[in-house]
């Protein structure tokens, strides 16, 4: 059974989590579809920028343990081998933007999601909560390195160590989310951006991205020794002489990624 649904335009992969009457709970086949779709998008040439989001009232219920727990205990994989894994812990990683509109319940992994992504839209009824700690496990898809790195420390063990919810107000304050907007807008806006972010070079994209995760997961000396050859490789692009061109011709730039 499909439990995503994805449509494609424009360089915009739209990936929607398709299991409302579930609360989008994340069994194991859902797991890998999304896995899949992230795929699907990075392969693709023509991809510029995907959007995250879900239908029904609630972004995701979080895990569904009873199918995911005793899999992960027994030491099975969230994802199909080889493919980009939503949460960019370990393996095959995105290396192109991703946006995520939520709204309603967004629990557990939908935060380790959002985290996992780049610009991220919150409805104004989003509802939070990193609840694994009342479960008696802990979260393991990344929000303990990343949500301190988001947030601050207090911030982030307000949250971790108590288990408790938190609302789209207080995602806002702790840089959880970059915008919150009317409830149902959420995926527009998410889409508004998208479209400017496939309107841009995206190989020079692509570098913003590369640059800034040195920064954060290495050290920003990392990154600064990084830089002039990311720039001079970029600066050797059609891409790059197209932005040049299209300055002093004064339009905007026709970007083809090369």
């Amino acid at each position: 059974m499909q439990r995503i649904d994805v449509e494609i335009a424009d360089g915009i992969h739209h990936i929607a989590l398709d299991r409302a009457d579930k609360r989008n709970a994340f069994d194991r086949p859902m797991l890998g579809q999304l896995a899949e779709a992230l795929t699907a998008f990075e392969d693709d040439d023509a991809g510029r920028v995907a959007v995250l989001s879900a239908k029904g009232e609630h972004f995701t219920g979080g895990l569904e343990l009873t199918d995911v727990g005793p899999a992960f205990a027994e030491g099975e994989g969230l994802f199909p081998a080889g493919s980009v894994n939503p949460l960019g812990t370990h393996g095959r990683r995105r290396n192109k933007p991703l946006i995520m509109a939520v709204q309603g319940w967004c629990l557990t992994i939908g935060i380790e999601l959002l985290l996992a992504s780049d610009i991220r839209i919150a409805a104004a009824d989003a509802r939070f909560g990193q609840i694994e700690i009342n479960r008696g496990i802990f979260p393991f898809g990344g929000a303990t390195v990343r949500l301190p790195q988001v947030a601050g420390w207090g911030n982030a063990m307000r949250w971790l160590l108590t288990g408790d919810i938190f609302d789209a107000a207080e995602a806002y304050r702790i840089g959880l989310v970059q915008e919150v907007v009317e409830p149902g807008e959420q995926t527009e806006r998410a889409l508004q951006l998208a479209r400017v972010v496939a309107s841009r070079a995206p190989l020079g994209v692509r570098a913003t991205l590369a640059s800034s995760r040195i920064a954060v997961e290495r050290s920003p000396e990392a990154a600064f020794d990084a830089l002039p050859d990311q720039a001079r490789a970029l600066m050797a692009t059609e891409d790059a002489a197209e932005g040049m061109k299209s300055f002093m011709e004064r339009r905007e730039g026709r970007f083809q990624g090369r």
